[in-house]
């Protein structure tokens, strides 16, 4: 594994902010880092980075302790965090290549190119830049070095949607490249759209581990009948369906099997309205964290 997280934990005085994290995050696949604020995403980040010393457990990058061989571990990172801090009296052009010196590659030939693609004027200084185009600047240099890991703190903040859609596209380009990618993000449809797996933390603990795949095949049903329709007695009787409520002329439920059979029934109904879509991970996080998180 690029990434292994083994019962990392980190206290506060009394205060737990992690407690007992273990996970792995192989080469090529783009892991999904989700929580409120407070569940300690932050915390795991900085405990994989080395910015904070572990109360107890490790996590290893490549193989090397976070901590006791900080620089070696970093050496195989590119870090995007939540909240920029740049030197605003260069150009773009030149915090890509001043950062980029300082691990010894001051210059990539594809910069330009890439620049292009953000839509980026990287000429032009840093300080005249909106928070959107500061982001484009940052997220060059987290993409020209092609690290091993990148690990990602809300990347798409301050983006606008054409400018997340490429973010995406370019990640999705660095896992087929053997990239790892941690992503943390409150945005939901980016995390489903491009992660492959996704944990979600509760009060420091890792409450679940899910494969994407796997909720993708399970879909979401809401359908509307006639008013005073006979024929709904009660739910389908198909495999796959689970957590089904009938009210009135209302069907709500989960289907975990082929669309066929489930379309035919709904096609021997009177159904005025139906709407069918993945389950996603909305409805696990809010069972987790509440209908307000």
């Amino acid at each position: 594994m690029l990434l292994q997280t083994e019962q990392l934990t980190k206290n506060y005085g009394r205060f737990r902010a992690l407690d007992n994290l273990n996970l792995q995050v192989a080469p090529g696949e783009i892991f999904g880092l989700l929580g409120p604020n407070g569940s300690g995403k932050s915390t795991a980040i900085r405990l994989m980075l080395g910015f904070l010393r572990p109360t107890s457990g490790r996590a290893l990058i490549d193989g090397f302790d976070c901590w006791h061989q900080g620089y070696r571990a970093r050496a195989q990172v590119s870090y995007l965090p939540g909240e920029l801090r740049l030197y605003e009296n260069m150009t773009g052009r030149q915090l890509v290549r001043f950062l980029s010196g300082l691990r010894g590659r001051p210059h990539f030939p594809d910069l330009d190119k890439l620049a292009a693609t953000f839509d980026i004027d990287i000429s032009r200084p840093i300080a005249q830049l909106s928070s959107g185009m500061k982001r484009k600047v940052a997220l060059l240099q987290v993409l020209l070095p092609r690290t091993p890991l990148l690990i990602l703190d809300e990347p798409t903040n301050t983006l606008d949607p054409t400018m997340r859609d490429v973010l995406l596209d370019q990640l999705a380009k660095a896992r087929q490249e053997g990239q790892a990618v941690l992503f943390s993000s409150h945005v939901l449809a980016e995390v489903e759209r491009v992660c492959d797996r996704v944990g979600i933390l509760k009060q420091g603990h890792l409450a679940t581990v899910q494969q994407m795949s796997e909720l993708r095949e399970v879909r979401r049903i809401q359908a509307t009948f006639a008013e005073g329709s006979a024929d709904l007695t009660g739910p389908p009787d198909l495999p796959g369906i689970k957590e089904c409520r009938v009210e009135r002329n209302r069907l709500s439920c989960e289907y975990d099997g082929p669309l066929p059979p489930l379309l035919g029934w709904l096609a021997n109904h009177q159904v005025t309205d139906v709407h069918i879509e993945p389950l996603g991970l909305g409805g696990i996080y809010r069972q987790l964290h509440g209908t307000d998180a």
